[in-house]
């Protein structure tokens, strides 16, 4: 059975996609290149927000679960423009947060803004989101700078169901005829969103053709979309088409979930 990846390894993930973020800035040509899947931002709007998020999140967690907002950052959280000093300050930031998630640990509860959703709001919930975020902000930096690489597969597989889980799920009411979709990664886990009056869930399904059926199988989806762990996530995140990926049945499902936005 998958599991989800421990908070050791959340802690040591997000360092080492933040260091293959912080490779990428120091290749760039320059800092004021535009992002091709964020074309509002530079490289350096893309390493300031990434840095001042990671600063924010370092206070919230540090804050506890008493905090009822967001923190703001504490001190001078403003990204230099010397290159030198934005990869020191950048660093610095990762540090931040990886020390308040481990002074805090993974049970203590954190304010979050998916408390709707099924992902808990605790600083391992935290730790998790803050993983995928930089991870495919990596991805954007790399793309930058035309060296692209593939999310690491743990990091990838887990992409898809924390996407699912805190994007996706919600106690809101889905406004259209019940329905669900499925996800198939091609390294082998597959996951369902279903949606109805009472909300939307997603849950861990068996991966088609890997076991005898049986009468616990779920029953078949609206719609579904296969792809690597990789190609999953860009596309759920926008950064690639959905066409991109190998999409069964109803086409008109992607749609409505792509325009439904529930006030979480």
């Amino acid at each position: 059975m998958q599991k989800t990846l421990e908070f050791s390894d959340l802690l040591r993930l997000i360092d080492d996609r933040s260091t293959a973020f912080r490779a990428a800035i120091a290749a760039a040509p320059g800092l004021d290149v535009q992002v091709p899947t964020c074309p509002e931002w530079t490289l350096f709007d893309l390493a300031q927000h990434l840095g001042e998020g990671r600063l924010a999140w370092a206070a919230t967690v540090a804050a506890g679960p008493g905090a009822t907002a967001k923190s703001a950052p504490r001190g001078d959280a403003a990204a230099p423009r010397e290159r030198e000093a934005l990869l020191a300050w950048l660093a610095a930031s990762t540090q931040e947060l990886l020390d308040a998630l481990r002074e805090a640990g993974p049970d203590r509860g954190c304010w979050t803004w998916w408390g709707k959703s099924q992902s808990p709001q605790t600083c391992a919930g935290a730790a998790r989101r803050q993983l995928h975020e930089i991870a495919v902000h990596t991805y954007d930096a790399q793309l930058t700078v035309g060296t692209p690489q593939p999310l690491p597969d743990e990091v990838a597989v887990d992409g898809v169901e924390e996407f699912l889980s805190t994007i996706c799920t919600t106690t809101e009411a889905w406004p259209h005829e019940p329905g669900a979709v499925d996800y198939h990664a091609t390294e082998g886990r597959s996951w369902r969103n279903s949606f109805s009056a009472e909300g939307a869930r997603f849950s861990r399904i068996p991966v088609p053709g890997s076991t005898p059926a049986t009468a616990a199988d779920p029953a078949a989806a609206d719609a579904s979309a296969r792809g690597t762990a990789h190609e999953l996530v860009l596309a759920l995140y926008d950064r690639i088409p959905l066409d991109s990926l190998k999409l069964d049945g109803n086409r008109a499902v992607f749609d409505q979930l792509v325009e439904w936005d529930p006030e979480r």
